[in-house]
């Protein structure tokens, strides 16, 4: 009889990448997660979401449903932009098992249910967890955010007075008072920033400069100026970039919660920006867009130009 080697065989590698979160934080709710097979060039596509729930928890359940969807024993790659969900399964879960699924001081680990679904998961394969930057031009994360945030419309519900809103439109009852648009420019810390306001025909130009800065603090610094040169009562949409808009519209919440810190347990940078921006928020209805493209593009460079000298 011939001899044959008792190692296991297991289905061959795949890449998972997942994403997810909640607009606002906590509020309607969207996950997704890409699936690779890079031996066959293979993708598949996965989402899902909820009307309430928290960014957390959306982005614990990406990797849930990205896991169980896979064969018994599979050899996985997965990545997430979220340092919780990959923290939580390769360095706090074996703490929080010991002690019985509490934190120190006695307090309950939070999503302990999805934490030991994720844990299940993970125990039927060989899982290999990786942190990549969200919004960094990584093609398959890019896509799991466009589906995860698909979701979040699907399940959010009519926009009132006061809430914030983002990515999508607004109800055909709201009418958006201002459209505005940013842009930003910053160099070996030295940059510029643009804000272009439209009100029915009349247009309005806001712009300012900074040294020993940041393009994030710019940005903050450009939003800011928007806010407080435009009347509470009008509706916004305003068109800016992720760090602004989803600051605004996703994690704002969560750090004032959390005493203005991240869900790394990290402060949050910018922070006297950011409460000044809070407290501008209150009481308005804004719609959150994402960069101004093509020719509009175009025209704020441009103008950034002129107004940097």
């Amino acid at each position: 009889m011939s001899g044959s080697s008792s190692r296991p065989s297991f289905p061959r590698r795949r890449h998972l990448y997942t994403d997810g979160g909640a607009r606002p934080n906590p509020g309607p709710g969207g996950w997704a997660a890409i699936v690779v097979d890079p031996e066959s060039g293979g993708i598949e596509e996965l989402s899902g979401g909820e009307p309430a729930t928290t960014n957390n928890r959306m982005e614990l359940t990406a990797a849930i449903r990205a896991l169980e969807a896979q064969p018994a024993g599979s050899e996985l790659d997965v990545y997430t932009d979220s340092r919780y969900v990959r923290q939580g399964i390769t360095q706090w879960l074996p703490r929080w098992i010991r002690r019985g699924w509490k934190r120190p001081g006695d307090e309950e680990v939070k999503n302990r249910d999805l934490w030991q679904r994720l844990a299940e998961a993970e125990s039927r394969h060989r899982v290999r967890w990786h942190w990549l930057r969200g919004h960094a031009g990584n093609e398959q994360n890019e896509r799991a955010d466009q589906l995860a945030s698909a979701e979040i419309a699907k399940h959010a519900p009519t926009v009132k007075p006061g809430a914030v809103a983002s990515d999508r439109d607004p109800p055909a009852e709201t009418r958006v008072d201002v459209e505005s648009y940013l842009k930003v420019r910053c160099s070996n810390g030295r940059g510029e920033w643009i804000v272009l306001l439209v009100h029915d025909q009349d247009q309005r130009q806001l712009s300012g400069r900074g040294e020993g800065t940041t393009a994030n603090r710019l940005e903050l610094e450009a939003g800011l100026a928007l806010l407080r040169s435009t009347p509470p009562e009008l509706t916004l949409a305003v068109h800016a970039g992720d760090y602004l808009r989803r600051g605004a519209s996703e994690w704002l919440a969560g750090w004032k919660r959390a005493g203005w810190r991240t869900g790394a347990g990290d402060a949050v940078k910018n922070v006297d920006l950011w409460r000044a921006i809070d407290r501008e928020l209150a009481g308005r209805q804004i719609f959150w867009r994402g960069n101004p493209e093509g020719a509009l593009a175009k025209d704020l460079s441009r103008r950034l130009n002129e107004a940097g000298g």
